[in-house]
């Protein structure tokens, strides 16, 4: 069979793009799928967040650090590869304040705050009065406050975008409007491509990185993944001259990021945007992939950001958005090889974290594709970790592919046709 690529990549969001990238300027040939937009779906939904202050201390903490710092040269690496002429990516090195309204959530807070430092994150206690010297229309109620110097933003659609013209520049092809539909299969049950709704791509290693897809497609290509999707809505103000300039969240948000919990968590956070709109969030609940907005949700959120902004209950609200977010159980992503299906990779499970981690995520799945060295241990977000395997289901087998029927090629391989 004639490789027409070295790998495939099944997603062309902000992970994909960033892994199509970091594969394709090392020297391998690179064909990115998706069945919609490229950057259209959850990194469309998102709002952009590159954060280390709701991460506690451990692998997410390492990755994001890493992470961070990619993004930082990343934004002028894209402006002088691609020029004046392609949109900026809007990296904004804005900050972070986290605050609280009593005293509890106070030494919570410092708690916390005082693990991430020994972890080596920029963590500052200060005062009431210092939190409204950051921001000056923040409530009368809050006691105290964790100001996070490294947190920064990024628009999510461009940055995607960029990525994705780095790597066309190095030789990646994009197609998009085209789904992934079964595996192609040597003899020896390798993967070797993806059979699709435009014809076959063969290819000597698959990633999926489908973002809460990437479950669906593994379960096509004959593998698992235990990836859900988790939905959050956004609400978005009028433009407004800028009252707001960080990013602004509550002491109930990393609670909220890490509940294994499927009902309805909200929180506040509250960030400007360029063009003078406030984005408000957030909302996560485990709803399978129902796209309706929910009035109380919006409700829920909208009092809770005019718990810490007042004056927000005398803005007009001109829009909402949702998406779904890619949630793993153990609230880590999968970065790395299948364990049972050789030729098949993924990078996906990052939840609402991927914009952040992504450069970091692309340079790692590169370095264990193509025997490099790697930035951070990579056996934390291996696919059979531990924290995984009690998730797998008992039918699904170690040793085989499984939910597919092989048919005859003309290669001697086979194309599996997932009955799904």
């Amino acid at each position: 069979m004639d490789v027409a690529a070295d790998v495939v990549i099944v997603g062309a969001g902000i992970v994909g793009a960033a892994c199509a990238r970091a594969l394709a300027r090392a020297g391998s040939r690179v064909t990115v799928l998706d069945r919609g937009a490229a950057a259209s779906a959850t990194s469309a939904h998102g709002e952009g967040n590159l954060l280390v202050s709701d991460k506690g201390p451990g692998p997410e903490l390492e990755l994001a650090q890493v992470s961070l710092g990619r993004w930082a040269h990343l934004a002028d690496e894209l402006a002088d590869e691609l020029g004046p002429r392609f949109p900026s990516i809007e990296h904004e090195a804005k900050g972070g304040l986290v605050v609280v309204t009593s005293a509890d959530g106070l030494d919570g807070l410092r708690g916390f705050a005082d693990a991430q430092r020994a972890a080596g994150v920029e963590a500052v206690e200060v005062s009431a009065e210092r939190a409204r010297g950051l921001e000056a229309d923040l409530a009368p109620g809050v006691v105290g406050a964790v100001y996070y110097p490294q947190d920064a933003q990024v628009q999510p659609v461009a940055a995607a975008e960029a990525l994705l013209a780095s790597a066309r520049r190095a030789g990646a092809v994009v197609r998009t409007g085209v789904e992934v539909t079964g595996p192609l299969l040597g003899a020896d049950g390798r993967l070797t491509g993806v059979a699709t709704s435009q014809g076959d791509v063969p290819a000597g290693d698959v990633v999926v990185a489908a973002g809460p897809w990437s479950a669906q497609v593994a379960e096509r290509l004959g593998s698992w993944i235990p990836v859900r999707p988790r939905r959050g809505m956004v609400l978005v103000t009028t433009p407004m001259g800028q009252r707001i300039r960080h990013k602004v969240y509550d002491g109930d948000y990393f609670a909220a990021t890490q509940s294994a919990g499927a009902e309805l968590q909200t929180s506040a956070v509250i960030e400007s945007t360029r063009g003078g709109t406030v984005l408000i969030g957030s909302s996560r609940e485990q709803v399978g992939f129902d796209d309706r907005f929910s009035a109380e949700v919006l409700a829920q959120m909208a009092r809770r950001a005019v718990a810490v902004f007042p004056f927000l209950a005398r803005t007009n609200v001109m829009r909402s958005y949702l998406g779904f977010r890619p949630y793993m159980p153990d609230h880590l992503p999968a970065i790395g090889p299948d364990p049972a299906l050789t030729g098949l990779w993924f990078a996906t499970g990052h939840e609402g974290a991927g914009v952040g981690l992504a450069p970091a995520t692309g340079d790692l799945l590169a370095a264990a594709m193509l025997g490099l060295a790697p930035a951070v241990d990579p056996g934390a977000y291996a696919v059979d970790r531990p924290g995984l395997r009690n998730h797998r289901p008992a039918d699904v087998s170690d040793v085989q592919v499984t939910g597919v029927t092989p048919a005859s090629d003309t290669s001697g391989g086979a194309r599996g046709e997932a009955r799904i």
